[in-house]
């Protein structure tokens, strides 16, 4: 692959990441409290004092409260009740977790409308280099791999996703910590990132932003499951529309685009779904202060205590919220490549000779595009 190519991936992935990203913020949120062991959209204790789920050093009730969370008579059990409060109900309490709609308006309610933007600055700022590096990476991988398997194989998808998402997630999984925890801030006073950042050097050093970078690993496996099945469903559309000559080029473009929009759509869910528990796991091993300390521990931990719905909590939301994000970002992504394409090859053909670029066009395989 050129010089030009590899820069036409790299702006696309970023462009198309930044794009997604803003547009399901508030999704995002809402799924990484919903995964959280203390998500705060449960209704608070009966005494109607608290808001909140999560406590801290500042948010700490004082003995006066903390005395009438004591379900026993001894002043020792205080400590016990405290840590249960706000936390998810056990499954026999019969409560159920609230819809999508409810959270949004819990959080506007109680924090204000812009606090289903936490976490943003941290997600633009990652979002852009993770994609470009994510997309820049798969190609250069698809290429090398390319030469050494059988071209467009699974095991090529596979491979060159697997090298994709490696480089990605340990790039810029500091980034990520730093927005997670921004999004399980309860309190109404937002938390600046670089005050985040602080405390988590603080606390933890270095290695802190690295907490559960395992599950970021494992996760890779959502990605390798999306790309092959979209890679398969693209190349139908691809041969299907190769068969079907049309004289209206914008017609087809628009036609092409939502066809990938529709495939990358379908591609993620199918992923979601399989590779989800990581996803509560890494938030979990997020958490300040909690007892999930590795991977394997963080999952054993939540199927014994919540069951097997634990490790799916939030999936109706990250549904939600992957639909509409891996449709624009692929989309995007896909628009970006052809424009930027086509404008390279425009200023590059010489006089006289009219461009063969077409966005299925037989001299240039789209899977050097992908």
């Amino acid at each position: 692959m050129s010089q030009r190519d590899t820069v036409i991936h790299l702006v696309a992935g970023g462009v198309a990441g930044t794009m997604g990203a803003i547009v399901t913020c508030p999704l995002e949120v809402v799924k990484t409290r919903l995964q959280s062991s203390t998500s705060g959209f449960y209704p608070p204790p009966n005494n109607g004092e608290f808001t909140s789920g999560q406590f801290t050093c500042n948010g700490f009730p004082p003995k006066q409260q903390r005395r009438k969370l004591c379900t026993g008579g001894s002043t020792r059990y205080a400590f016990v009740a405290l840590s249960h409060c706000g936390a998810p109900p056990p499954p026999n309490t019969g409560q159920v977790s609230p819809g999508l709609i409810e959270c949004l308006r819990y959080i506007i309610k109680y924090e204000g409308l812009r606090a289903l933007f936490k976490g943003l600055g941290p997600n633009l700022v990652g979002v852009a280099p993770s994609r470009a590096i994510y997309f820049c990476t798969y190609s250069k991988s698809k290429g090398f791999f390319n030469s050494l398997l059988p071209p467009d194989s699974p095991m090529v998808h596979v491979c060159s996703a697997t090298c994709a998402g490696f480089v990605a997630s340990t790039a810029t999984n500091p980034i990520w910590f730093v927005k997670t925890r921004l999004q399980l801030d309860h309190h109404a006073k937002h938390t600046r990132a670089i005050d985040c950042i602080k405390r988590i050097y603080q606390q933890s050093g270095f290695l802190g932003f690295y907490k559960g970078i395992v599950a970021s690993y494992v996760g890779i496996s959502e990605t390798v499951v999306h790309f092959v099945i979209y890679e398969a469903v693209k190349a139908w559309l691809i041969t299907h529309r190769s068969r079907v000559p049309t004289d209206n080029d914008g017609s087809k473009m628009g036609r092409d685009f939502i066809e990938f929009m529709a495939a990358g759509a379908m591609s993620k869910t199918v992923a979601s779904c399989i590779a989800y528990p990581h996803e509560v796991a890494r938030t979990r091993l997020r958490e300040e202060g909690t007892k999930y300390r590795t991977f394997w521990q963080t999952l054993n931990v939540v199927y014994m205590e919540e069951g097997p719905r634990g490790l799916y909590r939030g999936l109706t939301t990250q549904l939600v919220r992957q639909i509409p994000n891996t449709a624009i970002m692929m989309a995007t992504y896909e628009a970006v490549v052809f424009i930027l394409t086509r404008q390279f090859q425009g200023t590059s053909t010489s006089p006289g000779k009219t461009s063969t670029t077409q966005f299925y066009a037989e001299n240039k395989s789209k899977r050097e595009l992908a």
